[in-house]
C-alpha cells in the first residue's frame, strides 16, 4: 500500500530504511517522550524487520514510513486495540528537521483517511506523554479531541509522567467533510 498526498508518500518499510530512520530516532530529543531511548544501528535494523510485514490495517496493523521526495522524514502507524475490530490507535514520529511545514499534519490526515476507509473502524485514538505538546497540537490539528489527561500514571525513564488521550470518531470526520 502506498498513500500519496500533495507533497508526501507514505509507504511500507523496506530494507534500506534503517539509516534514514536512524537519523532522527538516534536523537535524544526525538525519543524523550517515546517508550524507548535513542536507537542504535541494531535497533533500527530490528524495527525495520519487524515493521516490514505490517502493511495493512485490515490485517491488524499498518506501519508506514513518510517520505518527502526520496528522504524519510517520519513514520506513522495504526493498530487495533482493546481486542476490538472497531477501535484503532495511532502513533507517529517525525524528524525535527522538517517541523513547522505541515508535513506531520498532512501525513497523519492521510493515515486517518486510510483508517476510516475500513468500514468497521468507528474510533481512532492517540496516547502520548503529557509533556509532548507538539504531538498534542498535531492531534488537535487533525481533528482529534482531548478526552483524558491521566496524571502521573506511567513510569517512564525514571520518572512518573502524565498521559494524554485524544480521539476522533468516524462521525466527527463526516461532519467535518460536510462543512
Amino acid at each position: 500500500m502506498i498513500v500519496r498526498t500533495e507533497r508526501l508518500r507514505l509507504r511500507p518499510y523496506r530494507s534500506g530504511d534503517e539509516a534514514q530512520l536512524l537519523e532522527f530516532y538516534s536523537d535524544d530529543d526525538v525519543c524523550r517522550y517515546l517508550l524507548h531511548g535513542p536507537w542504535t544501528a541494531d535497533d533500527a535494523a530490528k524495527a525495520v524487520r519487524e515493521r516490514q510485514d505490517r502493511k495493512a490495517l485490515a490485517d491488524g496493523a499498518l506501519n508506514l514510513v513518510v517520505e518527502l521526495g526520496e528522504h524519510v522524514i517520519g513514520n506513522v502507524a495504526a493498530w487495533f486495540v482493546n481486542d476490538t475490530d472497531h477501535t484503532v490507535e495511532l502513533g507517529w514520529v517525525f524528524s525535527p528537521s522538517y517541523s513547522g511545514r505541515g508535513y506531520a499534519s498532512e501525513a497523519v490526515e492521510a493515515l486517518l483517511n486510510e483508517v476510516f476507509a475500513l468500514d468497521r473502524v468507528h474510533r481512532a485514538t492517540a496516547q502520548m506523554d503529557g509533556r509532548n505538546t507538539a504531538s498534542a497540537r498535531l492531534a488537535e490539528r487533525v481533528g482529534m479531541r482531548r478526552e483524558a489527561h491521566f496524571r502521573e500514571d506511567w513510569w517512564s525513564k525514571g520518572e512518573w509522567t502524565d498521559t494524554l488521550v485524544f480521539a476522533v470518531l468516524r462521525s466527527d470526520r463526516s461532519r467535518t467533510s460536510e462543512q
